[in-house]
């Protein structure tokens, strides 16, 4: 579980939950939500500039501004946008609920990615993977961790939670 709050502006950048369904409510104020599933069958083109990694098909879920109150949000491990990136429009709080959690020994380690227009890579193959509809595609390259990214770790102080 985890609440993050934001600062008008501030980002959570282009990330996946490998494995994972994720429940994630605004609580309060706007946010924009930028989420994609990915192609299958994977559909991966080499990424022509040296010492990039490979580029994979993604579709775009979801592309709007979520404004509190609003329904909760569901990302399966395959659909539903599992992989996605926050803006804060405005002050704004999201409580995420993880199930499983992040585990890189079960395989669950949280990636980072950059997106790219469809029209930026070619299938390799000539053929149009998207149907004429490329602005409802893109392509997910891997990459670190960013530098400036910076969250905070806090201990729950409140009354005791009875299970």
């Amino acid at each position: 579980m985890c609440i993050f709050c934001f600062p008008t502006s501030s980002v959570i950048p282009l990330h996946d939950h490998p494995g994972m369904t994720v429940f994630s409510k605004l609580l309060y104020g706007s946010l924009h939500v930028k989420a994609y599933d990915w192609v299958e069958p994977p559909c991966i083109v080499e990424n022509k500039e040296p010492g990039s990694a490979p580029v994979r098909l993604a579709k775009l879920a979801v592309d709007k501004v979520l404004t509190a109150p609003c329904e909760t949000s569901v990302l399966y491990p395959k659909e539903g946008g599992n992989l996605h990136c926050f803006t804060a429009v405005t002050p704004c709080a999201v409580l995420d609920i993880l199930a499983p959690p992040y585990s890189e020994d079960a395989g669950r380690k949280c990636t980072y990615y950059h997106d790219y227009p469809y029209s930026a890579f070619a299938t390799g193959n000539g053929s149009k993977v998207c149907d004429g509809k490329e602005e409802e595609y893109a392509w997910l390259a891997e990459i670190e961790t960013p530098s400036d990214l910076s969250m905070r770790q806090g201990v729950y102080s409140g009354p005791a939670i009875q299970t």
